[in-house]
């Protein structure tokens, strides 16, 4: 148990899926690339027969001559969800800091963001570039060899951005959320990551737009104490002592 009005809380989201209506990197790959190889690729990632950091590039392999200005009048076309810039505002209001923590690529991530004037929000992501006829270069700076699932391992994130004198809060939808959540005091989830949670016995929070979230952040807020989830606590020890 700790005293809620002595402690932060930290908040770590997901994107694609979470944050936007639709999983982007998804969406893109079967508009821009081959979409039967597209969707015969994202099948195996989801199967757990190759990792993150395979299939994007696997994914960028089935694109060809691609044009920026329609990748970009794509992305104008991806919403976020309705209840996010309220829910924004909440944090800032009560000093709880937001940390987003996406699988997917900067390109998209950080163009979105800025439209929606959240660009300033700490952002950790995979790496995005074009070379002179517009061919994608992938990078993984934060990736973790032991990692099988993220590219982005956001596992390392959280961990490396919250404590033990902190709540800390993950919010998210999807496979490669599966990890960082379990490292996490609360879980708010939906769509497979909330499967998960059920099939695992994993004590969560279903949502459906960010007004549920906040409402039970809210309440939490409220209470005079609040128990942390021992699961990961444990499995942060575990991480800790090896250093």
């Amino acid at each position: 148990m700790i005293n809620t009005k002595n402690k932060n809380f930290k908040i770590f989201i997901d994107f694609d899926g979470t944050i936007t209506q639709q999983d982007v990197g998804e969406q893109f790959f079967l508009k821009f690339g081959d979409a039967e190889e597209a969707y015969g690729i994202i099948k195996l990632w989801l199967n757990g027969e190759i990792n993150s950091k395979e299939t994007w590039i696997r994914l960028a392999e089935t694109v060809d001559n691609l044009n920026l200005n329609e990748f970009d009048s794509f992305l104008d076309e991806m919403h976020i969800d309705p209840d996010f810039a309220e829910f924004i505002k909440f944090t800032e209001a009560n000093n709880f800091e937001t940390v987003i923590l996406s699988d997917g690529l900067d390109y998209y991530i950080d163009k979105i963001l800025k439209r929606e004037k959240f660009d300033y929000i700490k952002t950790y992501s995979n790496k995005l570039e074009f070379g002179k006829n517009n061919e994608m270069i992938l990078s993984f700076p934060y990736e973790d060899e032991e990692c099988k699932i993220c590219a982005n391992c956001k596992r390392n994130h959280v961990i490396n951005h919250s404590g033990d004198e902190e709540i800390s809060i993950y919010i998210g939808d999807g496979y490669s959320d599966v990890c960082p959540a379990q490292f996490c005091d609360f879980i708010f989830a939906k769509r497979s990551l909330l499967k998960y949670c059920e099939k695992n016995r994993i004590t969560y929070f279903p949502f459906t737009t960010f007004r549920d979230v906040q409402k039970r952040i809210e309440v939490l807020k409220n209470k005079t104490l609040v128990k942390k989830r021992r699961q990961a606590q444990l499995k942060r020890n575990e991480v800790y002592s090896q250093g």
